[in-house]
């Protein structure tokens, strides 16, 4: 194991780097203004031994669900600003940490220089004693970042997009915040962290996988990453994130903390690289932007019909919701991201339509024998 030894952050009653000890987070699932359940969320992933848990917000009513929800909890809330930066000065007053992804802030108030929306943000952490996570995610990358690069480079845009980031705050004088850098293969996730630990080794990371999918699937993806980037002294907080049904989200907890233990005591369980073989489904974890719980076992029936092509080199996302769905799905052969009412179905970046929750399973399965017959066409000698 090695040491890395950061700055130092500090976030409610816990600190971040410094040679503190990991921290494990989640977030809850259920919709924010469902205010029993997600009052029942915070209770479960705090009993489960969560360090941090974070609660989407994206409207006034959201904000008005978090208000409710402060005092009936000691927890450390990290809020996630998705669509709407200008919310933070209202929840900043029931958090200790405020999240922001950088391709979110460049299509909000597109005539308003980025930098501009980043002082604001500093200056509300500052005035409520906020932490502040720069998240960086595969599929919501700043568009001008993705442009200067190949195609095929996801990761050089995310890492320069993190370090622009994190010179605007430093330049801003704010120095309490941490990064992470996710997608869904984990070498990727492990390769992105890398090369942004080697050009800000002072700078907290947090670590995951995002849409890493089911279990037992989903832990494995998470366990290599995890492996890989804990064991050079990378990483200095954790989120598991799996596709669980909502009573169950406090396994994500259990398992960081079971993958943690089995680093510090030498058991790896990973080889040096992830390889995929096969069918790869990525599923994102529930969490309050989804908008029909039935994605969920939506997620569940789509890897029980497709193990017939688990033989196939093909990757199916089934994302729950629109702020990541549409941009995560791109790099999928066949990628879903659910609505209230329905699913539209993707092929790679062409949308293929928009189907029921009843239909879907069986659109999916007619695109799924096209993509295999293609596949095998185009290796069959000329």
């Amino acid at each position: 194991m090695q040491q890395r030894k950061t700055r130092e952050v500090s976030i409610g009653s816990i600190s971040l780097g410094a040679g503190h000890g990991i921290a494990v987070q989640s977030m809850t699932a259920t919709r924010t203004q469902d205010l029993e359940a997600t009052l029942r969320q915070v209770r479960l992933l705090e009993a489960a031994g969560a360090d941090l848990i974070r609660i989407a917000i994206d409207t006034v009513k959201d904000v008005d669900a978090l208000a409710w929800l402060r005092p009936q909890t000691t927890a450390n809330i990290v809020v996630d600003l998705q669509e709407n930066y200008r919310l933070a000065e209202k929840v900043a007053p029931f958090v200790q940490k405020l999240r922001y992804n950088p391709g979110h802030l460049y299509h909000l108030e597109r005539s308003k220089p980025v930098a501009e929306k980043v002082r604001y943000l500093v200056d509300v952490a500052r005035e409520h004693d906020c932490a502040i996570r720069i998240g960086v995610n595969c599929g919501s990358v700043d568009p001008e970042k993705l442009s200067k690069y190949d195609k095929d480079d996801s990761i050089t845009p995310m890492v320069e997009s993190a370090a622009e980031h994190c010179q605007m705050l430093d330049e801003m004088g704010f120095h309490r915040y941490v990064v992470s850098l996710k997608d869904s293969d984990p070498n990727k996730v492990i390769e992105a962290n890398v090369r942004f630990s080697e050009a800000r080794p002072d700078v907290p990371l947090h670590l995951g996988v995002t849409e890493a999918g089911m279990p037992p699937d989903g832990i494995i993806k998470t366990r290599i990453a995890f492996e890989q980037l804990i064991s050079r002294g990378i990483g200095d907080t954790i989120r598991v994130s799996l596709t669980l049904p909502f009573e169950r989200k406090g396994e994500e907890v259990t398992v960081g903390r079971q993958i943690l233990a089995d680093i510090a005591s030498g058991r790896f369980r990973s080889v040096p690289k992830f390889e995929q073989k096969g069918l790869n489904i990525i599923s994102c974890p529930s969490c309050s932007r989804v908008e029909n719980e039935a994605f969920i076992d939506l997620a569940l029936s789509v890897r029980e019909m497709t193990e017939y092509a688990k033989e196939h080199r093909i990757t199916i996302a089934v994302m729950g919701c629109r702020v990541n769905g549409p941009g995560e799905t791109d790099d999928a052969d066949l990628g879903m991201w659910c609505a209230p009412s329905f699913v539209n179905l993707k092929k790679g970046t062409t949308t293929i339509g928009q189907f029921t929750y009843d239909e879907i399973l069986g659109r999916l399965r007619l695109e799924l024998d096209k993509l295999i017959e293609e596949k095998s066409a185009a290796h069959q000698p000329a």
